[in-house]
């Protein structure tokens, strides 16, 4: 049993040690990512998430969270989780390819002034880094969630928000702290304090 309690407790420990070091190491580019947020949602555009797995559940929580509500009262806002449609997801993978999954829906939905928001542990997932390149040719904003060095999504996307751990639970762990922070904040400068929608 003391094996056990001892498991937990650096479970906990770690995970409160990567969100520490994230936020030290992403700051000043998480403030950036808001204001880049918040200015497509006030100029009438639309959040695309995606991702895979643990990253596919992600999405979808955050899209709740700005379709539903976070923490206050207020209106909807548009965000679509591209990963929520098995007809769309499985008739694409089948005719093509499954790394087409999420790039053919950006083409399909996706505007210039929208946000792509792309979540993976590794920064390497095919499909996120086709869906960044079919973003990018329609002009839509790039914002990437990875973890361990980045990968190649680090390097291709507009901004980037990497959790430096090797570990796929610590990083997903400090996504979606990131990404309740953002949905906090998001609804602070549209709502709270609407002058500021930078």
């Amino acid at each position: 049993m003391k094996d056990i309690e001892d498991i937990i407790i650096r479970s906990f420990r770690e995970s409160s040690r990567v969100k520490e070091v994230f936020v030290n190491e992403n700051l000043s580019r998480l403030v950036k990512v808001i204001d880049v947020i918040t200015r497509a949602l006030s100029g009438g555009n639309k959040i695309l998430l995606f991702g895979n797995g643990g990253s596919a559940a992600d999405s979808q929580h955050i899209a709740a969270e700005f379709v539903n509500r976070f923490m206050i009262e207020r209106p909807p806002l548009p965000a679509i989780a591209l990963c929520t449609d098995t007809s769309v997801i499985t008739s694409i993978a089948n005719d093509y390819d499954f790394s087409e999954i999420f790039s053919k829906q950006i083409r399909a939905i996706g505007n210039e002034g929208d946000v792509a928001w792309g979540i993976s542990t590794s920064g390497s997932s095919p499909n996120v880094l086709k869906a960044f390149e079919a973003a990018g040719r329609l002009g839509i904003t790039t914002i990437a969630f990875t973890g361990k060095d980045g990968g190649e999504m680090a390097r291709i996307a507009d901004h980037c928000l990497n959790v430096s751990s090797n570990s796929t639970p610590r990083i997903q762990e400090a996504h979606i702290t990131a990404g309740h922070v953002i949905c906090d904040m998001v609804d602070y400068k549209l709502f709270k304090n609407p002058d500021d929608k930078s």
